[in-house]
């Protein structure tokens, strides 16, 4: 059984979008990079492409949409020379994100109404989980009818599923799907991998040693404590301790699946984490840097890369929803 297993990471989800469709160009013949998996678990951006996966998108096409619509969903800051000018810019835009979310739904919401239309989740051809969770607090997790006991989320629409996933507190409002609201996945699952693995082994009567993982990352925050942080503590030394709280669970979700099913069946494809990191809305850097790295990475892995692309998976057999064949 293969996993495909894709973080969250904002417009920085350029990266892991590039890395498969490069790895399309050199191992797939052109075909989709989704049909050559199992399952496909995804995070806020990475939820957005595992959905287009999940449906026979390419990643070529799903990278397209970030670099040609990337600076409509996150627009630029005009770029100030006088150095004074900026410092005023930068308060007033501080000042107003502390009372009010950053950007505008809109632009992604068009984006995404324009890639799934009316597709509902039940029309995935591959396994999908896509964590989210409510406003009661409660965790998440969206999941194509693969088990006879998911009966709910196949009536989903995609593009509900979507928002939901990559309604980052801050940047975005919470997403009102129904009679609920729901807020990205990153804050509790920003690396799906245990989501996928753990659904995998309660679903199946399957050995462990038959599951590979490949895990994109869209490059994590490099992070150490600073002396503010260990001696005078408080909110403001801490402001960033949510990229922090994001790379720690992604790396405890690693080591845990890597302890399951051995390292040697898990590869992680990550750019190295970055002092000045690229921000999650920063379509400018995304854009310039992140396809470099995409192509260093396949390079660097591409051995192994190719392993996952031996082999196109069948779809599933669905449960429920207008993919299921009561005889199959």
């Amino acid at each position: 059984m293969r996993i495909l297993s894709i973080d969250g990471g904002g417009i920085r989800g350029i990266l892991p979008a590039a890395v498969l469709a490069l790895c399309e160009d050199r191992f797939c013949n052109g075909r989709s990079a989704g049909e050559f998996f199992d399952y496909i678990a995804g995070t806020s951006t990475g939820g957005i492409i595992a959905l287009g996966l999940s449906i026979g998108l390419r990643a070529k096409d799903i990278l397209a949409i970030y670099m040609e619509h990337g600076s409509e969903i996150f627009p630029p800051r005009r770029q100030y020379r006088n150095r004074t000018m900026r410092r005023i810019q930068w308060a007033w835009h501080f000042m107003r994100n502390l009372n009010q979310y950053k950007y505008e739904r809109e632009a992604l919401r068009r984006n995404l109404l324009a890639t799934f239309g009316d597709k509902l989740l039940g029309d995935a051809q591959r396994r999908l989980v896509i964590p989210s969770f409510d406003e009661y607090t409660e965790v998440h997790l969206f999941k194509t009818p693969h088990h006879g006991d998911y009966q709910r989320d196949w009536k989903e629409k995609m593009i509900d599923v979507a928002l939901s996933t990559s309604a980052a507190p801050t940047f975005f409002s919470t997403y009102r799907n129904g009679d609920r609201h729901f807020a990205d996945g990153g804050v509790w699952a920003n690396n799906p991998i245990m989501t996928a693995l753990v659904d995998a082994m309660a679903c199946y009567d399957i050995d462990r040693r038959d599951v590979w993982i490949l895990s994109l990352g869209c490059i994590e925050s490099d992070f150490a404590f600073t002396e503010d942080q260990m001696t005078k503590g408080g909110i403001w030394h801490w402001k960033e301790i949510i990229s922090s709280a994001m790379r720690l669970q992604s790396q405890n979700g690693l080591g845990q699946a890597g302890l399951l099913i051995g390292r040697d069946h898990l590869l992680r494809v990550d750019g190295e984490p970055m002092q000045d990191a690229i921000e999650l809305d920063d379509y400018r850097r995304a854009a310039a840097e992140l396809p470099e790295i995409a192509e260093s990475l396949v390079d660097l892995h591409g051995d192994r890369l190719a392993d996952f692309f031996m082999g196109a998976r069948p779809p599933f057999n669905a449960f429920h929803g207008p993919r299921h064949m009561p005889d199959a």
